[in-house]
C-alpha cells in the first residue's frame, strides 16, 4: 500500500507519470506535492485495484553511475597498453606523392659495426588485426618483440635473444656479442607461442678491427649507401634484400645500382684501375655519451638509443663537414616528464696544396 512518505521518495516525474495512469485530470500542470495528494486520494478512492498495483511495479527509478577515479585510471592504463602494443607504421611520405600508410610488411636489417645492428619496419594495421585474431584471449598478454637470430651454415638457425619493443617507432638498435650472420623478425610473443608479423634479410657482420666498420645513422646511409647495401646482404638477390634496397632507395630518392655505377656513374671502373703515385684522406667521427635513469626511453636525432644497465650510452655519429644540430630526448617511462639537451656541433676541413718535391731536393 503507498503511503504520502514512500511517495514524497519519488521524482516528480515519477509521480506524473503515476498520476497519468490513475487517470487523475490536471498531472501535467500539478507540483510534486501536489501530486502525492492527488495519488493519496485516488488510492483512497481504490486502494486495491490491479492498475494501481501495475503502476506502482512499472516505477524504476534509474541513476546514472559515476566513473570512479580508480576505474577512470585502469581504463588510461588499458589504453596505453593497447597502444604500446600497437605496431601499425604511421603515414609515411613517398617521393613525388602525399604520405600513406604503408600497403605491405616488411623489416629490413642493416650492420652498423661489428657490434650493433639497426633494423627499421613498417607493418599494416590489417596484419595487427590479423594477429590479434589469431591469439584471441592470449591477445591481451601478448608483447610486441623484435627476435634476433643467429644463422649456422644455410639452414641452421638458433633464437638468440627476445627483444620487447613497443608502439609508435618503427626502427631500432640491436646489439650482439659475436660477429656472425643475423636475421630478425617482428611480431607478437605470448607465453607459449610466437606470431610472426615480417622477417628481414639476413646480414654478416665484419669483424673487430676491420675497415669495413661503419654506422648505421640514416646520416651516415646517405653518405655509403652501397657498402652499407652490400655488407647487409643486399646483392644476394634474395626477395628480403630486395625490401632493403626498396626503403635504402625511398630514403635516398634515387635508384641503386651497382656500387661505382650509383655513385659515380659510367666508366667510374677504369678510373678506379688508375694507379695513383700517392693517396692519403681523413674522415672524423664523434663519440656522444651520457647517463638517463636506467628505465628511461632516449632518443638521438629520432634514433632510438640502447641503454646500459645503469643507464648510461655511448653512440659514434659521422662528423661530416657542415653543422649539424642533434637533439637528445630523455622521457621517463611512465610518460609523465621529458627533458631535451640540443647538441651543436661543427666541422670545418680544409685540405691544403700539395708540396711537390723535386728529386734530391
Amino acid at each position: 500500500m503507498l503511503t504520502a512518505s514512500a511517495l514524497k521518495n519519488y521524482k516528480q516525474k515519477d509521480l506524473a507519470q503515476m498520476a497519468k495512469q490513475r487517470g487523475i485530470s490536471g498531472w501535467h500542470a500539478m507540483r510534486k506535492e501536489q501530486l502525492v495528494n492527488a495519488l493519496m486520494k485516488a488510492a483512497s478512492r481504490q486502494p486495491s485495484t490491479a492498475k494501481a498495483k501495475q503502476a506502482a511495479a512499472k516505477v524504476v527509478v534509474k541513476a546514472k553511475p559515476r566513473k570512479s577515479r580508480a576505474v577512470q585510471r585502469i581504463q588510461a592504463e588499458h589504453a596505453r597498453r593497447d597502444a604500446m602494443r600497437d605496431l601499425t607504421s604511421a603515414p609515411i611520405a613517398r617521393p613525388g606523392s602525399k604520405p600513406n600508410a604503408p600497403e605491405d610488411d616488411r623489416i629490413v636489417l642493416m650492420v652498423r659495426d661489428p657490434y650493433w645492428l639497426h633494423t627499421y619496419w613498417e607493418i599494416t594495421a590489417q596484419s595487427v588485426q590479423r594477429a590479434k585474431v589469431a591469439l584471441g584471449a592470449s591477445w591481451h598478454a601478448a608483447k610486441p618483440v623484435i627476435r634476433l637470430i643467429k644463422k649456422s651454415g644455410s639452414t641452421a638457425e638458433q633464437v638468440s635473444r627476445v627483444i620487447e619493443i613497443h608502439g609508435a617507432v618503427r626502427n631500432w638498435y640491436i646489439d650482439i656479442d659475436t660477429p656472425q650472420d643475423y636475421r630478425v623478425e617482428i611480431g607478437y610473443q605470448t607465453s607459449d607461442r610466437f606470431y610472426a608479423l615480417a622477417k628481414s634479410n639476413v646480414v654478416a657482420t665484419p669483424k673487430p678491427g676491420g675497415s669495413e666498420i661503419i654506422d648505421g645513422n640514416w646520416a651516415d646511409v646517405v653518405e655509403n649507401p652501397e657498402r652499407i647495401y652490400a655488407m647487409s646482404g643486399g646483392y644476394d638477390r634474395s626477395p628480403a634484400s630486395g625490401q632493403l634496397q626498396e626503403i635504402l632507395e625511398e630514403r635516398l630518392r634515387r635508384p641503386m645500382g651497382s656500387p661505382m655505377e650509383t655513385r659515380f656513374g659510367a666508366g667510374a671502373e677504369n678510373i678506379f684501375d688508375k694507379q695513383r703515385s700517392m693517396q692519403f684522406s681523413i674522415d672524423a667521427e664523434m663519440i656522444v655519451f651520457g647517463k638517463a635513469e636506467n628505465d628511461a626511453y632516449v632518443t638521438m636525432g629520432g634514433e632510438p638509443v640502447q641503454l646500459g644497465a645503469d643507464g648510461t650510452f655511448t653512440v659514434r655519429v659521422p662528423l661530416p663537414d657542415k653543422r649539424q644540430v642533434i637533439p637528445l630526448v630523455a622521457g621517463r617511462s611512465d610518460g609523465v616528464e621529458q627533458q631535451t639537451i640540443v647538441l651543436a656541433i661543427e666541422r670545418n676541413t680544409k685540405v691544403m696544396e700539395p708540396v711537390i718535391r723535386e728529386p734530391g731536393a
